[in-house]
């Protein structure tokens, strides 16, 4: 008789499946059986300790200082790298995984099936602007936000706060060159899929980490434990800079919570996207974009309006009611439960009995 075989399996991590051996076995090379808790401790401890340090300066020197903001936003990108730093000493010093598997391990290599990765990473780009939307939608709902989409006056009130920094000349010549504010918002709307392929050159060095290393180290117990503490890490990453008043405008420990709270809920989203198209590529992609577009809020918001960060943003209370219903409707669609390997070995042919 024919045999047929069944795809659908091969994509499917059945409950107490063994993910390989350790580091992966024959498989899954991609997996390991066991959290390698040494490793995981080191890789916190180097990625965190690199974080404040690079990030020690902006706790010197004073915001009004000129110059301050340039110095905050290098900073900030240089500290995105310490993640990839702390997965190479992981990987190479501790040998976390094996040679033979590294590549496929962290999600970096092969690029294959290559539609798979594609499709996925294209989705990534545009899909935390549809949730950022969804989230302004959301906080508008709950009147946490007036929305000012004919004048865009709180863009404009941003605008002419930077151009206020300028001396009288310079800000009268950039006003005359500039085009109409509807078109300045529409131009900065485009360019958001361009921003996200920008930010994924820094994005990269988080992810590589947070979802290339971390989350497959932590998939051994279990999907969801390991989505919410990396996500958790994730958050808690950030404090050198939440407890400065990015993101949230709040310097304590409520900062440093809703930071948490946001890392959790879109890192279950990123991690989604890596486990279930087996690339951590996507991942990359949507990071970069959900950087790109996470400011909406200060576009389209009305000037002079009540705006609290922590309700409105994307990685605020209204981006965890926005991701609490995707992630629900993923969840009962068993998108959890998929998760295949990069370029897997081909299926044996099946013959005739």
């Amino acid at each position: 008789m024919n045999v047929q075989p069944h795809t659908e399996l091969s994509e499917t991590i059945q409950p107490g499946a063994n993910f390989g051996g350790d580091p992966g076995g024959p498989e899954r090379p991609d997996r390991l059986t066991r959290v390698p808790w040494f490793a995981v401790a080191v890789f916190v401890a180097i990625s965190f300790t690199l974080a404040w340090a690079i990030a020690m300066p902006a706790w010197f020197i004073s915001q009004d200082r000129p110059g301050y903001q340039a110095l905050f936003t290098a900073l900030a990108s240089a500290m995105m790298f310490t993640p990839a730093i702390a997965t190479l000493v992981v990987v190479f010093v501790c040998k976390v995984p094996g040679r033979g598997s590294r590549a496929r391990y962290l999600g970096v290599w092969p690029l294959r099936p290559a539609r798979r990765v594609a499709w996925f990473a294209v989705a990534a780009m545009f899909a935390p602007l549809v949730l950022t939307i969804a989230c302004l939608a959301v906080a508008a709902a709950f009147g946490w936000i007036t929305l000012d989409l004919v004048h865009f006056s709180g863009f404009q009130h941003v605008f002419d706060a930077q151009l206020g920094a300028l001396d009288p000349a310079a800000a009268e010549a950039a006003k005359a060159s500039l085009p109409p504010l509807g078109l300045l918002v529409a131009l900065q709307m485009l360019a958001i899929p361009f921003g996200a392929l920008f930010n994924s050159i820094f994005a990269f060095g988080e992810e590589v980490g947070w979802r290339g290393w971390l989350l497959p180290a932590l998939r051994p117990l279990g999907v969801w434990p390991a989505l919410l503490i990396s996500g958790a890490i994730w958050g808690l990453w950030h404090s050198p800079l939440i407890l400065l008043g990015y993101n949230f405008n709040r310097t304590d420990w409520s900062g440093v919570a809703l930071m948490v709270g946001g890392c959790v809920a879109w890192g279950m989203l990123l991690g989604w996207a890596r486990l279930r198209s087996g690339s951590v590529w996507p991942a990359v992609v949507g990071h970069g974009a959900l950087n790109a577009s996470a400011g909406l809020f200060l576009i389209v918001g009305a000037a002079g309006a009540p705006l609290d960060p922590a309700l409105v943003s994307p990685l605020g209370v209204a981006g965890w009611i926005v991701i609490a219903v995707v992630v629900l409707i993923l969840t009962l669609t068993g998108q959890f439960r998929r998760e295949p390997q990069l370029a897997p070995a081909p299926a044996p042919r099946e013959g005739r009995g």
